[in-house]
C-alpha cells in the first residue's frame, strides 16, 4: 500500500523535529556552533566554517533529500526505514548523525 501525503509529512516532520531537538541539546551541552534554519520543507544546518547540510522534503516523490559538502543523497521510505537510493549511505538518521559529526564536529544523540 502506498504512503499517503499525510503519512509522508508526519514521518518527515517527526524526523526534522528529532534532529532539531538533538541539535539544541548539543548546543547546550557541547557549546556547539551550529545554526538551524527550518523553513517550509527545508531544514538547513550551518556550521562554524560556514559549510551547510541541507535536508529537504521531496513531496512528489515521498523522499527526503540531503545535501552535504560530501555529496547528495535521496532517502525513500522502505519497509519502515528511510534508506538512501542513490549511494550506499544506508539509513537516514545514522547517516545524518554521522554527517553532522564529520562536517561540523558535533556529536548528536538521537
Amino acid at each position: 500500500m502506498a504512503m499517503t501525503d499525510s503519512q509522508y509529512h508526519q514521518l518527515a516532520d517527526d524526523m526534522f523535529s528529532a534532529i532539531e531537538d538533538a541539535i539544541e541539546t548539543a548546543i547546550d551541552e557541547q557549546d556547539a556552533d551550529i545554526d538551524i534554519d527550518a523553513s517550509g520543507n527545508v531544514l538547513q544546518l550551518e556550521f562554524q566554517d560556514r559549510s551547510k547540510i541541507v535536508i529537504n522534503k521531496q513531496e512528489p516523490l515521498h523522499q527526503i533529500w540531503v545535501a552535504t559538502q560530501f555529496g547528495g543523497y535521496h532517502f525513500a521510505y522502505v519497509d519502515g526505514k528511510w534508506i538512501d537510493e542513490r549511494t550506499d549511505a544506508g539509513e537516514f538518521m545514522p547517516f545524518v548523525v554521522s554527517s553532522i559529526q564529520r562536517q561540523g564536529g558535533i556529536k548528536l544523540e538521537l
